[in-house]
């Protein structure tokens, strides 16, 4: 569906030409009013005129669209957007666009290079958005995009004044885009690339006739859109290509012991360490800075010894030996309940008797009186909740820090609506993300000595990464992508403003759910709702969805936890059914905010009612050729490193469908295969189906005829997989 800007009113400055001009033509095509700001002035700032902006307005009516011109300076800021109220009553988009040089080589450059650049630039675009800011929170609705430029990000000679002034407008979009959250005002910068009166000072006439300005105008139109959620970040665009740019920080070294001085030799000697990009982490906030170096701070601070080697001093910092904690037992714990438990979970998950078919899970007299099949975690998360990863060996960590990364769930049996079911926990892994650590913990949970369910909680430690451990395990329950296709069902469910204090009485009591000074603390404006009950949400739309609201027939569960949800949000649902695997994810209705992703539940068939009546799928051949795959990884990993450099997913189908998924590492540590996605970005991902699969293997099927016929299909740096015949070699053994 085209987009469209109907009814919106878009302010553009410096749009008397180039890239401001296509701006303007664009959003006006697309239905907006347009306010088409333009002082006239030359490229260094000089002379004022009115013909350029009056000529826009003129080729938007003529197409029948609406505009009216704007003269003022960008340093009236109020003049501008009172233009946009007198004529069309609002403002809701605002881009920042206007802009002027003075070139000089940093010695050359005068206070009024600099002052001239940093008014038009930097001060211009906050008086305009300041003048149009108030107006966009009372009607809760504003988008606005500043102009940064490539010189910002990188610097660029004999331009000291432009790039200052464009690195400061990212810094101010930044902290509008927090600023302007609750209010549903997002702010966004772009770096364009394209030909105008600026950049023909700097690009060949044939460069800047290629790099036209309506090859950048679709982002900011995308960006400005009410659909588009983009927020906060920056982007480079031109010729048609569109990038998204972030900071990236080094693992760094701790160069300093307790009590002792910090030399400038230390740092020499660490040189190399403080500046290696490798498994470099991505921060995003400010919090993310200060967290950082509290995590610092708590390693100097503790008892251990922090030397000058940096893998050492990042495992005192994080306080993780996974060699310590991983086997390790938790003490065992019973939970005892009765129907009103399961009652008050179903409750908590956003049942209601207006719905009929909830009253079997709501009404213990009911003749099918049931306990959802989630309320699986609520047995088994006492092990998170008594603090017994407190006592484990090689976790020393601060559990404020502790964040519900993923969960799974699978039933053995449908739960009882009463009873005593008793739950063991055992660490089964412990990771090393870099920013942070992940802990797996395996939880079995029991009725007597007959398991009924097994649980696996995947949580993550922020700043307690970096030990020197692994990154990913086999052990772990992966999550899964949903097939690239429209859903098949998509449900749509309200929470209530009182949702998490609901919710909290089926034994989560974190204060973060419902204090909203403990809520502040944590960086949230509000209490959120927690990520178990936006599961419960999900899991009981499958139910009813594709299993008739049949406990019988669920088997498992699989989500990771993306984002928060506030109470009060609507929870959207989006559901696809793959046999008897439903892909699903959930979604903030009012912001389009993924918050459950790569999940699915598994179901039993409609036929098979208990887990003694499944039928074992049909196995597939190349599971024993990976098996093989692995052996060698063992045997002889770090010279395939060395070789191969790169991490190879493999999509293994059968029947048109995706049957299995397996991640070659050999690209980092001494390599490892794992069943599963890969956790990080593959290099090279590879699809084929399991008969080609073995075909290719044997060497009966050449794989580039494969390619070109379509059975195998490559996605990424193609290619690498010429350096895959290092492991698939000798046929026979395979």
């Amino acid at each position: 569906m085209a987009l469209s800007f109907e009814g919106r009113v878009v302010l553009v400055t410096g749009s008397g030409g180039g890239l401001g001009r296509e701006y303007a033509l664009a959003f006006a095509e697309r239905g907006a009013s347009v306010v088409v700001n333009d002082l006239g002035a030359d490229t260094k700032g000089g002379g004022k005129s009115s013909a350029a902006a009056d000529k826009v307005v003129e080729e938007i009516r003529a197409k029948g669209g609406k505009a009216v011109a704007n003269y003022d300076s960008v340093e009236d800021g109020e003049k501008v957007i009172q233009t946009a109220l007198d004529a069309f009553g609002r403002i809701d988009v605002v881009v920042n666009n206007a802009g002027i040089l003075r070139d000089r080589s940093f010695a050359r450059t005068s206070d009024l290079d600099w002052d001239l650049i940093q008014r038009v630039h930097l001060r211009g675009s906050f008086l305009v958005t300041r003048a149009a800011w108030n107006h966009m929170k009372k009607q809760k609705f504003g988008r606005i995009i500043m102009t940064a430029s490539a010189a910002g990000i990188y610097g660029n000679f004999g331009q000291a004044n432009y790039s200052a002034a464009k690195l400061g407008l990212l810094g101010l979009a930044n902290t509008l885009a927090i600023e302007g959250g609750k209010y549903n005002i997002h702010c966004n910068t772009i770096a364009p690339v394209a030909g105008s009166r600026l950049t023909e000072t700097v690009m060949t006439p044939e460069l800047v006739a290629s790099l036209k300005p309506e090859y950048v105008a679709p982002v900011v139109l995308w960006l400005c859109h009410e659909q588009c959620q983009e927020s906060g970040s920056l982007f480079e665009a031109g010729a048609g290509w569109i990038a998204k740019l972030r900071w990236e920080r080094t693992q760094g070294a701790i160069v300093r012991q307790k009590n002792q001085n910090m030399t400038p030799e230390a740092v020499r000697d660490q040189w190399d360490k403080i500046t290696d990009f490798t498994d470099a982490t991505k921060p995003s906030s400010t919090q993310d800075s200060v967290q950082h170096m509290m995590t610092v701070l708590s390693g100097l601070e503790s008892d251990g010894e922090v030397g000058a080697n940096a893998t050492a001093a990042a495992a005192s910092a994080s306080g993780v030996n996974p060699a310590e904690a991983v086997g390790q037992k938790l003490p065992p714990s019973t939970f005892v309940f009765t129907p009103t438990q399961c009652i008050l979970y179903a409750l908590g998950v956003g049942m209601s008797t207006k719905d009929p078919d909830h009253l079997r899970f709501l009404y213990e007299g009911h003749e099918d009186f049931s306990c959802l099949p989630t309320f699986g975690v609520i047995a088994s998360q006492a092990a998170m909740m008594s603090g017994g990863l407190n006592s484990v060996p090689g976790l020393n960590i601060d559990f404020t820090q502790v964040l519900h990364g993923e969960q799974y769930l699978e039933l053995y049996k449908p739960l009882p609506t009463s009873g005593a079911l008793t739950s063991q926990s055992t660490v089964a892994d412990v990771l090393d993300k870099g920013s942070g650590a992940v802990i797996l913990l395996d939880v079995n949970t029991y009725s007597g000595d007959e398991l009924i369910c097994f649980n696996q909680f995947s949580v993550f430690v922020v700043g307690a990464g970096g030990f020197g451990g692994r990154r990913n395990s086999e052990k772990a329950k992966a999550a899964l992508p949903p097939p690239k296709r429209a859903p098949d069902v998509v449900v749509i469910d309200s929470t209530t403003r009182d949702q998490a204090a609901l919710y909290r009485l089926s034994g989560d009591w974190n204060p973060l759910h419902i204090d909203p000074s403990f809520a502040a603390m944590g960086g949230f404006k509000a209490p959120i709702l927690h990520g178990l009950c936006s599961f419960g949400f999900a899991a009981r739309h499958v139910l009813k969805q594709f299993a008739d609201n049949d406990p019988s027939r669920f088997k498992a569960i699989k989500v990771r936890f993306a984002k928060p949800v506030m109470p009060g949000q609507s929870l959207q649902t989006e559901m696809w059914k793959e046999g008897n695997r439903i892909h699903l994810q959930c979604k903030v209705k009012e912001t389009d905010s993924v918050v459950l992703a790569g999940a699915y539940v598994d179901l039993h068939g409609a036929s098979e009612a208990s887990p003694e009546n499944l039928t074992q799928p049909e196995a597939l051949q190349s599971e024993l050729v990976f098996a093989e795959i692995g052996r060698r990884i063992e045997d002889s990993g770090s010279e395939l490193v060395k070789k191969v450099n790169a991490v190879v997913a493999w999509e293994i189908t059968k029947d048109n469908k995706n049957a299995a998924q397996w991640t070659i590492d050999l690209k980092n540590g001494s390599g490892s295969l794992h069943k599963g996605p890969s956790s990080g970005k593959a290099d090279v991902t590879i699809t084929v189906s399991d008969e080609d699969f073995i075909e290719v293997v044997q060497g009966r099927l050449n794989p580039q005829k494969a390619f070109f016929t379509g059975k195998l299909k490559v996605r990424g740096n193609i290619m690498l997989t010429q350096k895959l015949e290092v492991i698939l070699k000798d046929h026979a053994k395979l």
